[in-house]
C-alpha cells in the first residue's frame, strides 16, 4: 500500500507541475509497480488522474485562468470518440499495447527535447481578443480544436491516459493562450473527457479494485495539488527536459518487457 500512494504521489505531482505528464506515467507507474497488464492499470490510472486534474482544474478556476469555450470543444469531441479507443485496447494483445504505449512514450519525450518545441512564428489559429479578453472563434480554429479533441479521446480510450501531453502542445501551437492556462485549461479537458472515459470503462465490464485505486486516487490528487502550488518555483525548459529523459527511461522498459511476454 506505501508503493500504492508513493506512485500515485509522483504521478499527480508530475501532472501539477506540467498539466501534460501525469497520465502518460500512470499507467507504467501501475504496470512495474504492481505487476498489471496496460489493460489491467488503465482505468485505476484514467481514474486517478481524472481526479487529480479536477483538483488542478478547480485551482485554475480560482484563478480565473480556465478557457471553458476552448476545454468544452476538445472534450465533447473526445469523449464522443473515447469509446473507439476503448474498443480497439480491447481488441489488441498486451504485447502491442504495450508497445503502442512506449513508442507514444519515446514520442512525447523525443517533441519536448526538439530545439523547436515552442510557438510558431506564424499567427495562431485561435487568438485571444484584446478586447474581451475570450477566444476569436472561427471555423478554422473550431475545427482544429475539434480534432485535438478526437485525437485526445481516442488515446485516452486507447491507453488511459488523460492526454494532456497532446492537449498542451496543441495548445500552444494553436492559441496565443499563456502557458499557465494552457496547463489549466488542458487539466480540465482531462477532467471531462476521463470522467467519460472512465464510465464507458465500467459500462464495458472493467472493474475498478477499489482498494489499490481509492488510496492511489488519493495520492494522486495530494501530489496534483502540491504540484499546482510549487509550478511556479520552477522553469518550465528545466521540467520538459528532465520529464523527457524519465519518459525515455520508462519506454525503454515497457519496450523490454513487451519483448519478454
Amino acid at each position: 500500500m506505501i508503493l500504492v500512494v508513493f506512485l500515485g504521489a509522483v504521478v499527480g505531482g508530475v501532472l501539477g507541475l506540467t498539466g501534460a505528464g501525469g497520465g502518460i506515467l500512470a499507467v507504467p507507474a501501475l504496470v512495474f509497480g504492481l505487476g498489471w497488464s496496460v489493460a489491467q492499470a488503465a482505468p485505476t490510472a484514467l481514474l486517478a488522474v481524472t481526479a487529480a486534474a479536477l483538483v488542478g482544474a478547480t485551482e485554475g478556476h480560482w484563478r480565473g485562468l480556465v478557457r471553458y469555450r476552448a476545454a468544452t470543444v476538445i472534450a465533447l469531441v473526445g469523449a464522443g470518440v473515447t469509446p473507439v479507443g476503448l474498443r480497439v485496447a480491447q481488441i489488441l494483445p498486451a504485447r502491442w499495447l504495450l508497445i503502442i504505449f512506449a513508442l507514444t512514450m519515446l514520442g512525447v519525450a523525443l517533441r519536448l527535447l526538439h530545439p523547436q518545441g515552442g510557438r510558431p512564428t506564424q499567427e495562431p489559429q485561435c487568438r485571444i481578443n484584446p478586447e474581451t479578453g475570450r477566444l476569436h472563434w472561427t471555423f478554422a480554429s473550431a475545427f482544429c480544436l475539434a480534432g485535438l479533441g478526437a485525437l485526445t479521446g481516442f488515446l485516452t480510450g486507447l491507453l488511459g491516459v488523460g492526454g494532456g501531453f497532446v492537449i498542451v502542445p496543441a495548445l500552444r501551437r494553436l492559441t496565443d493562450i499563456s502557458m499557465h492556462g494552457i496547463i489549466a485549461t488542458s487539466l480540465m479537458v482531462i477532467t471531462l473527457v476521463g470522467s467519460g472515459a472512465v464510465l464507458a470503462s465500467v459500462i464495458h465490464g472493467h472493474l475498478l479494485p477499489l482498494r489499490v485505486a481509492m488510496p492511489f486516487l488519493a495520492a494522486t490528487a495530494a501530489g496534483m495539488l502540491l504540484g499546482r502550488l510549487s509550478a511556479h518555483r520552477f522553469s518550465h525548459e528545466h521540467l520538459q527536459r528532465l520529464f523527457a529523459g524519465v519518459l525515455v527511461i520508462v519506454a525503454a522498459s515497457m519496450l523490454i518487457k513487451a519483448i519478454l511476454i
